[in-house]
């Protein structure tokens, strides 16, 4: 057996002892994601089937800007219902930590739903999504200082304080990147210095910059003799306290330090390409056992799978049954793509969807949901009949659904009437059923994370089939594992997967809840604002339940006065209840899927009394918003100098 040779290991300790001699000024960075205030819209959004994708599909553009430059802008839909976004990390974060502060931002804005828009600030970046173009404004009516009062500082602090921020505040107008930072040591001390931070946003002019620094200085200024005080303007954020709060600027260090490193760095230069090298292997066969690893979860692999499987058609055969994608063909759209109706050769009809992606996380959309579909077979699930990933755009093929979607019968006041309650309780059990398998199949088990009344869609015998598995997620063992991006419809998505990301069977019991009170009411949770009614309808039923009521909110077309058995009453009555307990905004009291069928199924089961719904005051059942009053803020903390948030942020998209 050859010896191995000696000098890698004293290559290795070369190295480590190199590393070891930079490691004292090498500088690690804080994100400041802690909340300091959100301010949301008074008015509400114009249409929530239109508003939910465009605010999602905003957040996107801007996440991906965010990883490479620390901001971003993004416009996306038209008219009323267009989504406004912009994000910005303040100057002292690195591309790391900004990532971080903004997923926290992106995680609390969606609180403000279903206003139209809001602005979050957090002591490491700034957030702010509306429907019209605000990119220009650097002053509004909710400009503000928020002082800590945790010390009244002596005159000394205050001078020093005072010159430090006009001088941050000359500093950012005069830099390209309007961003200043600023450290000034307190006179006849020796450890005590004033911090502070300026900067605007980017997308301000220089004469808007100043103006906005200007407002901001004296906002600021006004929280003096406390040590610390914040300006939340509109175009710009400032902060200055007796704590140091800045990032440490890369490079730094003392002179020593760096001739050191570059002393090092010469002499071992060769040594180092070798052990790179050596590491690089190492690290590259690792990869590779890795990659072996995911097997048929592979992105390159499941393409070919699928290329060379039964479920494979012609993207020319599929544009030729749809009318080259005829709009006079077109069944609906979904925030991943528009279906179709064709008909194939043989006769046989089918629904298209056609997906249109130009990146990885689009194209992961797809093969996930072809994955996914293709792995599940249930009657009360949309069967999926192949799919084509060869031409320009990738496409899915379904079974054709006369019937089209539950939500064209509920929500309209003429084919309402074709829905009897006989039939509506027949949808609600098939889609318990299907939503039973999806959660309990050993084999896949699957959260679908978007049912609503337009994924349920019918058959020519009114069948209920669950469709659209593009935001579908399998879970296994891990029974409370955190998302790590939020997708889905407002409005019917569970609270906790909401504002902290986190994903379990019990997201989708919630939905389920909602989509019961939705077919017994005939009402739409995500409503818009032209309907007669403002409330979300999981507070309107929380309310009429409370008050004895809910008949009241029963779908006249159900035309119970018809029924002389009164069972059918108290059967819409169970119904209602169920939907409640779905609904519940500690998700631990929510029954499970197959717990939720069997109460539907057991006439003379007992129910528990339903706890209240998120969001809700208990004493006041008001919402927990600031629709009322834009001066009633979300806050978190008792100041803004120990701001916190109670829930668990996650990582990025």
């Amino acid at each position: 057996m050859t010896k191995a040779p000696q000098t890698t290991p004293i290559l290795y300790v070369l190295f480590v002892l190199m590393v070891i001699m930079v490691l004292p000024y090498a500088t690690v960075g804080e994100p400041r994601a802690q909340t300091i205030q959100l301010f949301c819209s008074l008015q509400r959004e114009h249409n929530s089937t239109n508003f939910a994708p465009n605010f999602i599909a905003a957040m996107e553009n801007i996440s991906a800007q965010m990883r490479t430059r620390g901001f971003g802008v993004s416009i996306v839909g038209t008219g009323p219902d267009t989504n406004y976004g912009l994000a910005q990390c303040y100057g002292d974060l690195s591309l790391q930590d900004c990532v971080l502060c903004y997923a926290e931002a992106r995680t609390v804005l969606p609180l403000c739903y279903p206003s139209n828009g809001g602005r979050i600030f957090l002591d490491g970046c700034f957030m702010r999504a509306e429907n019209y173009s605000f990119f220009q404004e650097f002053t509004g009516p909710l400009d503000r200082a928020v002082c800590g009062n945790r010390t009244r500082k002596n005159s000394a602090f205050q001078e020093s304080a005072r010159r430090a921020v006009l001088k941050a505040a000359t500093d950012a107008q005069n830099n390209n990147n309007n961003y200043a930072r600023g450290e000034l040591q307190v006179s006849g001390t020796k450890d005590e210095t004033a911090y502070v931070l300026a900067e605007c946003w980017k997308t301000l002019n220089a004469n808007s910059c100043r103006a906005c620094l200007e407002n901001a200085t004296r906002s600021v200024l006004g929280c003096l003799p406390w040590s610390e005080g914040r300006a939340l303007n509109t175009g710009c954020f400032m902060r200055y306290s007796d704590t140091n709060f800045l990032n440490p600027i890369p490079g730094t260090g003392s002179s020593r330090g760096t001739v050191a490193v570059i002393v090092v760095a010469a002499v071992t230069s060769a040594i180092v390409l070798v052990v790179g090298a050596i590491i690089g292997a190492y690290f590259w066969k690792i990869k590779r056992i890795q990659q072996k690893r995911k097997g048929s979860n592979d992105t390159e692999k499941l393409v070919k799978t699928l290329h060379d499987s039964s479920l494979n058609f012609k993207y020319s055969t599929l544009e030729k049954a749809t009318g080259s994608f005829d709009e006079a063909n077109k069944l609906g759209q979904g925030g991943f793509g528009t279906v179709y109706k064709g008909v194939l050769p043989d006769g046989r009809e089918i629904a298209v969807k056609r997906l249109f992606f130009n990146n990885k996380h689009r194209a992961a959309d797809f093969y996930n949901e072809v994955n996914i579909i293709s792995s599940v077979e249930h009657k009360n699930l949309v069967r999926l009949l192949g799919c084509s990933c060869s031409g320009p755009e990738s496409l899915l093929v379904y079974e054709f659904l006369p019937n089209k979607s539950l939500d064209g019968f509920i929500f309209d006041a003429n084919k309402g009437k074709a829905l009897n309650w006989e039939k509506r309780f027949e949808i609600i059990m098939g889609t318990a059923e299907g939503l039973v398998y999806l959660h309990e199949n050993a084999k896949c088990r699957i959260i679908h994370r978007d049912i609503k009344a337009s994924n349920i869609l019918l058959d020519s015998r009114l069948n209920s089939k669950i469709a659209d598995f593009g935001l579908a997620r399998s879970f296994q063992e891990d029974k409370s594992h955190i998302s790590t991006a939020i997708a889905g419809t407002l409005g019917y998505m569970a609270p906790e997967y909401l504002a902290h990301g986190q994903l379990t069977e019990k997201a989708d019991v919630y939905s389920f809840g909602v989509l019961l009170l939705e077919i017994v009411t005939g009402r739409q949770n995500n409503r818009s604002k032209t309907t007669e009614y403002s409330d979300s309808l999981v507070t309107i039923a929380w309310k009429h339940f409370l008050q004895g009521t809910a008949e009241k909110l029963f779908d006249p077309h159900l035309m119970l006065q018809n029924y002389l058995n009164m069972n059918v009453r108290v059967e819409v009555l169970r119904v209602f209840r169920i939907g409640l307990l779905c609904t519940q905004e500690i998700p631990s009291l929510r029954p499970s899927m197959s717990t939720a069928r069997r109460m539907l199924a057991t006439k003379d089961e007992q129910l528990p009394t339903p706890t209240n719904p998120p969001f809700m005051d208990e004493n006041t059942m008001e919402l927990n918003d600031t629709l009322e009053n834009p001066q009633k803020l979300l806050r978190y903390g008792d100041s803004a100098s120990n701001a916190s948030m109670s829930h668990s942020s996650f990582y990025p998209r």
